[in-house]
């Protein structure tokens, strides 16, 4: 047997492995092309004073809290974020319309939203009013419900929670 047909197959496995290994160097330094790269990341700010940043920020944990229903400390937290965003008669009403309903009083229901966005809607008399909009599915034509949430605008705690007409 020649030289030659003893290193043909070796010429291949290397020349195979050599593509191999620069189709996928790229791949693992970070230089993918720009369609193959993820969407920058998204980035999120607030301010403490804005009423319905802070509706916001409640509605934004309370779904994270009972959506992570089985981490054992999500009903802990579920009612430490009610215990500081609401009024102390906000929580009075919330429980009742739970007892009579025996559902979720934040969220006016028996699941958890996928989506949700808040959206001022106008104030007076010391108060705001904020509009949330919660979505239950994904697709083409999802579910959505709107809950009319009012906040004191010196407590800046929410003092009336209702669904939207």
């Amino acid at each position: 047997m020649s030289i030659r047909t003893r290193t043909t197959p070796v010429t291949v496995v290397a020349l195979a492995a050599g593509l191999a290994l620069a189709a996928v160097t790229p791949a693992l330094a970070g230089t993918t092309s720009v369609a193959a790269r993820p969407a920058a990341a998204t980035t999120a700010q607030g301010d403490p004073r804005n009423v319905t940043q802070r509706v916001g920020d409640f509605y934004g944990a309370y779904i994270d809290a009972v959506h992570d229903h089985e981490d054992p400390a999500s009903g802990a937290d579920a009612k430490a974020l009610r215990d500081f965003y609401l009024s102390a008669s906000a929580r009075r009403k919330v429980s009742a319309w739970e007892r009579k309903n025996h559902a979720d009083g934040i969220l006016f229901a028996q699941n958890v939203p996928v989506k949700w966005k808040v959206a001022y809607t106008g104030s007076g008399m010391g108060h705001a009013t904020s509009r949330v909009t919660l979505t239950w599915s994904d697709g083409a034509h999802p579910q959505v419900t709107r809950i009319d949430v009012q906040s004191d605008l010196t407590t800046r705690k929410i003092t009336d929670l209702k669904p939207a007409e």
